[in-house]
């Protein structure tokens, strides 16, 4: 297809206007970053290994009745995808310590929590995306109270789903993030949908019976490998037959 407008660039996707009112398509890029954007690099097939994975996921979803952005891939780094009012938040859940949440508590990397926990984190680079509670979210408006209560319980299903997924895959979901946005319809009627990605860029996933990391902590910790990590995780849920063939199938991308 050919190229349209660009509407906004963030770091490891671009949205362009889509074909028809209503809707957009998102490229994925080959970027990593890390800590902010302060640590950056390109790995060729990132984009395209991101894409498949998040489409097989969102898919799934839909199939489950989880209300979603996603309609379509269109090629290997592109998808068409609903167009939405962001709410700017993260939505974190955390089903076993690691990370900031492990160095907050004091918590062994690796120990499953008591139950599944969802945090919410304010979107803002230059603030270093602070974590706030419901208080701040209602308070500043980013969300109403149904909101926060429709993307907890959405935020808890995927959960549930994902991590079956994974798990029959012989990955563990240790934690993810999500984002949320409204969708209105031609009546001015508004519900709260999943929208982004989900991606071994935005999850922390382990092998289930080694802990090997297989997620983009590979780059923030310098472990190397991350493209192959990806491409296990793709080949392991179905979406390529061959760990190496991510690279390959870049040619496709347009």
């Amino acid at each position: 297809m050919s190229r349209r407008k660009k509407l906004y660039e963030g770091k490891a996707k671009i949205l362009y206007e889509g074909p028809e009112p209503g809707t957009l398509v998102q490229y994925f890029k080959d970027d990593a970053t890390a800590f902010n954007n302060q640590k950056h690099a390109i790995l060729e097939g990132k984009g395209v290994l991101n894409n498949r994975i998040s489409e097989f996921i969102m898919e799934h979803l839909n199939r489950m009745s989880v209300p979603t952005h996603f309609i379509r891939r269109l090629n290997m780094r592109e998808q068409l995808i609903r167009e939405v009012e962001i709410i700017p938040l993260e939505v974190v859940v955390r089903n076993v310590a690691a990370g900031s949440i492990a160095k907050r508590f004091g918590l062994e990397e690796g120990e499953a929590l008591p139950r599944s926990i969802v945090e919410f984190y304010y979107k803002s680079d230059e603030l270093g995306d602070p974590m706030v509670a419901e208080e701040h979210i209602t308070a500043f408006n980013w969300a109403t109270t149904q909101e926060i209560d429709d993307m907890i319980a959405m935020a808890l299903r995927v959960n549930d789903i994902v991590s079956g997924l994974f798990a029959g895959a012989g990955i563990r979901l240790v934690d993810f993030k999500l984002e949320f946005g409204r969708l209105y319809d031609q009546n001015d009627m508004v519900r709260v949908v999943l929208a982004d990605e989900i991606s071994p860029d935005s999850c922390r996933l382990w092998d289930l019976e080694s802990n090997e990391v297989m997620d983009k902590d590979r780059f923030r910790r310098d472990l190397g490998g991350v493209t192959e990590a990806y491409a296990e995780v793709a080949r392991r849920l179905g979406i390529m037959k061959e760990a190496g063939q991510g690279n390959g199938m870049d040619e496709a991308a347009s």
